[in-house]
């Protein structure tokens, strides 16, 4: 299947468009959906440590945090713990906020970070078989009706460019911080002088980047970095949620957050894994905060391309795996449990005698979300959103 090329424009720091959709909502609920994508694969296992299963400990040995007095964990169900690192995400747990979805993984089987992004991103059962992201491709089944009928754009991507999840038909806004002092108010008047003077789509361009920087909270505001250090996570955060609340901004949007290929040094309390899951707590805890006033008819989906190895090597690492969690988190989301139909750590219960055994596909889970929270139909989300994929039904009961 080849899916139909990009609609974006590219503007400065962002991606604009001069004439948005018109999107039509039927009903007074205004959902907002953010897609968290962790690049490097996530160990599922160390992340939400199964405590109760009798194998954990055996496998995971120094990595076995929750057991044998390794590390700190956080209660969930009695069965899984959550990694101490994650205070926001278990707050919004005891509150009934959080879902945590274990043992599940795309269709994509082997090892590739290429081909399990490009397969979790474009949503088809394989890699390079599509040019088209599911989330883009969803963005264009979403339901319309004659009630209340706005002009704004629906889909955002925090990046400089557009990553494939978000690639196809739909047009895309693109957004990420700016890593450079803004320009005075006077400075930004005169260029708008000279561009309604000598180009006037470049004016409407600057108008609708500013509109949009003004939005995230970055507009006339200096913001003083040295020229080599990017925004962090948080920042890319806050600013996505600034724009999803905003009345007039878009109300589904993508990020990634990069280095979750812990080969070496993954530690269980102190090392790599609990630095980055420290930093994915903090930036969840800016969404939730910017997304506040619409929290109620929120989704936030953090996914990964795959899983790591349940036993440890001999770098004090994992290797790239193959189930793992998902994490829902959000107003709209029944929370406050973990959904897993538990495979077991025994060796014959193990993928190929080293992974944790996928026994959801991802694909539900999403499927699910977009089903219950967007009110896309299952017949366009199997033939269209996620082709191929008719035997895979969507999760029940994720959004209520």
């Amino acid at each position: 299947m080849t899916g139909m090329p990009p609609t974006y424009v590219s503007s400065g720091s962002f991606v604009a468009w001069s004439k948005t959709p018109r999107t039509v909502y039927a009903a007074p609920r205004d959902p907002r959906m953010v897609v968290v994508i962790l690049r490097g694969a996530l160990d599922g296992l160390a992340v939400v440590p199964p405590i109760g299963d009798p194998n954990y400990a055996r496998l995971r040995g120094e990595l076995a945090i929750g057991v044998a007095g390794i590390g700190r964990i956080l209660s969930l169900d009695g069965f899984f713990g959550l990694h101490d690192a994650m205070r926001t995400l278990h707050a919004h747990y005891v509150a009934g906020d959080t879902l945590i979805v274990h043992a599940a993984a795309t269709p994509y089987r082997d090892r590739s970070h290429f081909d399990g992004q490009d397969v979790l991103e474009s949503g088809m059962p394989g890699p390079r078989d599509t040019v088209s992201g599911w989330l883009n491709r969803a963005v264009l089944e979403l339901p319309v009706g004659d009630q209340i009928e706005v002009a704004r754009p629906v889909g955002l991507a925090i990046s400089p460019t557009v990553p494939l999840i978000f690639r196809g038909a739909a047009p895309t806004l693109t957004w990420t911080p700016p890593n450079f002092q803004s320009a005075s108010p006077d400075t930004q008047s005169r260029l708008m002088e000279l561009y309604g003077e000598i180009d006037p789509a470049l004016l409407r361009a600057f108008v609708e980047g500013r509109e949009i920087d003004s939005l995230s909270g970055h507009g006339d505001v200096p913001v003083p970095r040295t020229k080599t250090a990017g925004p962090s996570f948080r920042e890319a955060a806050e600013g996505a949620a600034k724009l999803l609340a905003a009345e007039s901004g878009p109300r589904i949007a993508a990020l990634s957050f990069d280095g979750w290929d812990t080969h070496a040094n993954e530690g269980a309390e102190h090392g790599k894994l609990a630095r980055l899951l420290a930093a994915l707590d903090d930036a969840l805890d800016g969404l939730a905060s910017g997304l506040k006033s619409v929290w109620h008819d929120t989704v936030i989906v953090a996914i990964t391309e795959f899983g790591r190895t349940a036993r440890i090597n001999g770098n004090e690492g994992t290797d790239h795996g193959t189930a793992t969690t998902a994490f829902l988190m959000g107003g709209a989301v029944k929370g406050g449990r973990v959904v897993a139909d538990w495979p077991g750590l025994g060796n014959s219960q193990l993928h190929q005698g080293r992974d944790l055994m996928p026994t959801t596909d991802l694909r539900a889970v999403l499927k699910g979300l977009l089903r219950d929270h967007l009110g896309i139909s299952e017949l366009a989300l199997s033939q269209r959103v996620f082709p191929s994929s008719i035997a895979v039904r969507p999760l029940n009961g994720l959004v209520g």
